[in-house]
C-alpha cells in the first residue's frame, strides 16, 4: 500500500484529484468555466506538472465562508469564486434562514463586478425555490442601497455580491441580517452556522438544487427612498457657496445614485472623471481599484487640474468607502480615513450638542484615537470595536462610526453598514459650510488639531505569498518582545491571542510606547498581509508645532517597526 511518499502515491493522488474535478466539471451550469476547468483537466492527463499544479490550487480547499461571507478569485474550482460555489452557498444559507424562522425573506443586491448580476439571479432562484421570499433590486447598485433595502423591506437577511474595492479577477457574497441585528453584517457565532449549512449543501451536487423564477424585483422607489433619506443629510448646506467637486466612482457603480442624491440634497452636480463613470468588471484605467493606492486617483487629479477643482470625492467601486481629496501647494492631497473619520466625528459630535443628545461615537481599534478625544470633550461615549463594520455598527447609542479603511458611518438609523454616499454628502455639506464662510478643509483640519491635539497615522503591510508567513512574525514578535521601536521605548503590550478585555482572542499585538504612542500588528482579514497601526499625538505648542511632533513621533516608529519585521 503507498504512503503518499511513491511515485505510485503521487499518482493516486493525482487521480483523487481528477475525480474531484470531473466531479466538480459535471455539475457546473457555466459554460465557461466549465470549459476552462475542462481543459486543466485534459492538461493534466496530458502529464502537464504545471496543470496539475495548478488543479491542485482550484481544490485546496473551498473558500471559507466566515464573518466577511465569501471573496475570492474568479474562476472554476472549490477555491474560486463560481456558480457552483454560490449554488451552495445559497442553499445553504436558505436553510439556515428556514430553520431560524417560519417565513423568512431576503433581499438581494450585486455590484458591476464580472458575474455579479449571474451569482445575484442564482441566489434569488434558489431562495425562491427553497421557501424564502425573495426580492431582488432593479439593476447593479451601491451596497449601500443593498444595506439600507434589508432595513427598508424589513426582510430576514441580505446578500450583496460584491469584491469591494478587490482586484478585478474577485468577487465576493456579502451577508446581512434584519431583525434583532438591525441590517448588520453577520458575526460569530451565526458565520459558522451558516457555514455548516453550506457544508452540508455541498454534500450533493448543485445539479440537484431546486431553483424558481418566482421571486419578487425591486422597483426604483426603494432606490429614491435610499437617496431621498441620504439627501437629508446635507440639512441645509446646500444653500451655502458650494465647492467646485470633482467625482470618480472609480468604474463601480457609484455615480448613477450618488448623482441623484447630490442633487436632491441641492448641490450642483459634481465634474465626473469621465474615464470612470461607468461601471466597467475590466477596471482598465486603475491597476487596482481602491483610492488607497497609489496612482488610484491620478486621473481625479488631472481632471480636477482642468476644471480648476476645490475638492475630490471618490468612492470604491461599490460606493461603501469615501476617499477625499485637497489642493496643496499646487498639487492634489489624498487626506487619509482617519483623517476624514476625525473630520465628520468632529461634525457629528457637533450635531449631537445642538440637538441636545446623548449617544455613542465607535471606531475600530485600530483607529486613530482623534474620535476618543471627541467624543470626551463632547461629554458622549466612545466604543472601541473589533476591525470591521460589522462590529462598529452594532454599536449600541450610535451616533456615528468610522473604521480607518475610509469606511464611515454618518446616519445609522437609515443604513448599518459603512455608507461612502452618505458620508459624502455629510463631507459635502462640510466643505459648503467652510466654502462659504471663506474657509476650506485644510484650514479645518489645522483647527482640530488647534482643539483636540494633533493626531499623526501611518501604516506598513507586508504581503506575503504564504500565509503561515505572518503568524511566523507575529510569533517571532512574542518570543521576542522588543524593548523599544524606533528610539522610543514599549511601555506595555496587549496580546490579543487569548483574548483582551471584552475582545476575543485574535492574533493581535498592542503596544503602547511611554510617549502615549501606539502601534497595532495584526493580519489582515481580506487580504495576505500582515499590518501595522501606528499612531502618535501631540498637544504641546501652536498647531504647527503639535503636528511636526506627531508627524516625527509616527515617521521614528514606522522606521522602527519595518527593522523590527525585516
Amino acid at each position: 500500500m503507498s504512503d503518499g511518499t511513491t511515485s505510485d502515491g503521487a499518482v493516486d493522488g493525482r487521480d483523487a484529484l481528477l475525480a474531484t474535478a470531473r466531479a466538480w466539471r459535471d455539475q457546473d451550469p457555466d459554460d465557461r468555466t466549465r470549459a476552462e476547468l475542462d481543459a486543466v483537466i485534459t492538461r493534466v492527463e496530458s502529464g502537464d506538472d504545471a496543470a496539475a499544479a495548478d488543479l491542485a490550487d482550484r481544490f485546496a480547499g473551498r473558500l471559507q465562508f466566515g464573518t466577511a461571507g465569501l471573496r475570492g478569485a474568479l474562476g472554476a474550482g472549490s477555491n474560486r469564486m463560481n456558480r457552483v460555489l454560490v449554488a451552495q452557498a445559497a442553499a445553504g444559507f436558505a436553510a439556515f434562514l428556514l430553520g431560524r424562522e417560519a417565513e423568512p425573506s431576503i433581499v438581494i443586491g450585486y455590484d458591476g463586478r464580472t458575474n455579479s448580476d449571474v451569482f445575484a439571479r442564482d441566489t434569488a432562484e434558489i431562495m425562491a425555490a427553497a421557501g424564502v421570499a425573495a426580492t431582488i433590486l432593479p439593476r447593479a447598485l451601491p451596497t449601500p442601497v443593498l444595506a439600507f433595502a434589508v432595513r427598508h423591506l424589513d426582510v430576514s437577511a441580505g446578500v450583496m455580491v460584491t469584491a469591494s474595492h478587490n482586484p478585478p479577477q474577485d468577487n465576493g457574497y456579502k451577508v446581512y441580517l434584519g431583525g434583532v441585528d438591525r441590517g448588520s453584517q453577520i458575526v460569530s457565532p451565526v458565520d459558522g452556522e451558516i457555514a455548516a449549512e453550506i457544508e452540508r449543501a455541498a454534500a450533493a451536487p448543485v445539479t440537484g438544487i431546486a431553483r424558481s423564477d418566482d421571486y419578487r424585483e425591486a422597483g426604483d422607489d426603494l432606490v429614491m427612498e435610499y437617496v431621498r433619506r441620504t439627501a437629508a443629510v446635507a440639512g441645509t448646506a446646500a444653500t451655502g457657496r458650494q465647492p467646485r467637486v470633482v467625482y470618480t466612482a472609480l468604474h463601480g457603480v457609484g455615480w448613477e445614485v450618488a448623482r441623484r442624491v447630490f442633487a436632491t440634497a441641492g448641490f450642483a452636480e459634481p465634474i465626473p472623471v469621465s474615464e470612470q463613470s461607468a461601471p466597467d468588471a475590466a477596471f482598465p484605467t486603475v491597476a487596482f481599484p481602491n483610492p488607497e493606492e497609489p496612482g488610484a486617483m491620478d486621473l481625479s487629479f488631472a481632471t480636477a487640474d482642468r476644471v480648476e477643482a476645490d475638492l475630490i470625492i471618490a468612492n470604491d467601486p461599490d460606493a461603501d468607502r469615501l476617499a477625499v481629496a485637497i489642493p496643496v501647494d499646487g498639487g492634489w492631497r489624498r487626506l487619509s480615513g482617519n483623517e476624514v473619520g476625525s473630520l465628520l466625528g468632529w461634525r457629528a459630535a457637533e450635531r449631537a450638542r445642538e440637538a441636545d443628545v446623548d449617544g455613542t461615537l465607535a471606531a475600530s481599534i485600530v483607529s486613530s484615537p482623534a474620535l476618543r478625544e471627541i467624543a470626551r470633550v463632547h461629554g458622549l461615549d466612545y466604543v472601541d470595536t473589533l476591525t470591521g463594520f460589522k462590529w462598529v455598527s452594532r454599536v449600541g447609542g450610535l451616533l456615528y462610526g468610522y473604521e480607518e479603511a475610509l469606511g464611515y458611518l454618518v446616519d445609522p438609523d437609515v443604513v448599518r453598514d459603512k455608507d461612502g454616499i452618505s458620508a459624502a454628502v455629510d463631507l459635502l455639506a462640510l466643505a459648503t459650510e467652510l466654502h462659504t464662510a471663506g474657509s476650506s478643509l485644510a484650514e479645518h483640519l489645522v483647527a482640530f488639531d488647534e482643539r483636540f491635539g494633533a493626531y499623526a497615522s501611518s501604516q506598513v503591510s507586508i504581503r506575503v505569498d504564504d500565509l503561515a508567513t505572518i503568524s511566523a512574525l507575529t510569533a517571532r514578535l512574542r518570543r521576542q518582545p522588543p524593548a523599544a521601536i524606533g528610539s522610543r521605548r514599549v511601555d506595555r503590550v496587549d496580546d490579543f491571542r487569548d483574548g483582551f478585555g471584552a475582545f476575543p482572542a485574535g492574533d493581535i499585538l498592542r503596544y503602547w510606547l511611554t510617549d502615549g504612542s501606539r502601534v497595532i500588528v495584526r493580519p489582515s482579514g481580506t487580504e495576505p498581509k500582515l499590518k501595522v497601526y501606528i499612531d502618535a499625538s501631540s498637544t504641546e505648542g501652536d498647531a504647527r508645532a503639535r503636528r511636526a511632533s506627531a508627524e516625527a513621533a509616527v515617521a521614528d516608529l514606522e522606521s522602527g517597526m519595518r527593522g523590527l519585521l525585516a
